[in-house]
């Protein structure tokens, strides 16, 4: 249940951090990548079973 939630949040993160709106094109690639790895992690580990 947990890692459902954590998985969800994470998505919504990255696309709130996407540089496609307004206020965050000035971001950069930079944290849409951070929380795509992170996002990455966390579907790895949650599919070993380790989260």
């Amino acid at each position: 249940m947990l890692s459902t939630v954590l998985v969800v949040l994470l998505i919504l993160l990255l696309i709130g951090s996407l540089p496609t709106w307004p206020y965050s094109a000035e971001w950069g690639y930079g944290p849409g990548g951070a929380v795509g790895a992170i996002l990455a992690i966390v579907l790895v580990l949650a599919l070993l079973g380790r989260l």
